[in-house]
């Protein structure tokens, strides 16, 4: 199993408004998107994810989340075995950062 660590709605947060420079990646489906999505955060399928790597820069830390934290999970295994360094999954999906109140756009 790479390696990869899992960050909380809370922390993400924090990071967003400090301005901490992550790159956000939805993987959920087009039809989940169209429901909305945390601003800034890029679309990148799940399924898509192995044709669209190359569009991710590697230097810098990335988060990548889905509805709940499962198919995120895959996908940082996946960024992590392409050399990916900073590889953060959202714990709970973008579930849990409606939970918590926060928006989506």
């Amino acid at each position: 199993m790479y390696g990869f660590k899992e960050i909380t709605a809370e922390q993400l947060k924090e990071w967003l408004e400090e301005g901490h420079g992550a790159k956000l990646v939805d993987v959920r489906s087009p039809a989940e998107v169209a429901r909305g999505m945390i601003h800034g955060a890029k679309h990148i399928p799940l399924h898509l994810l192995p044709m669209s790597i190359d569009e991710l820069a590697k230097d810098q830390p990335i988060v990548f989340y889905c509805l709940s934290g499962g198919r995120s999970a895959q996908a940082c295994a996946f960024a992590a075995a392409q050399g990916f360094g900073e590889v953060y999954n959202l714990r709970g999906g973008v579930s849990a950062w409606v939970n918590r109140g926060f928006p989506l756009v």
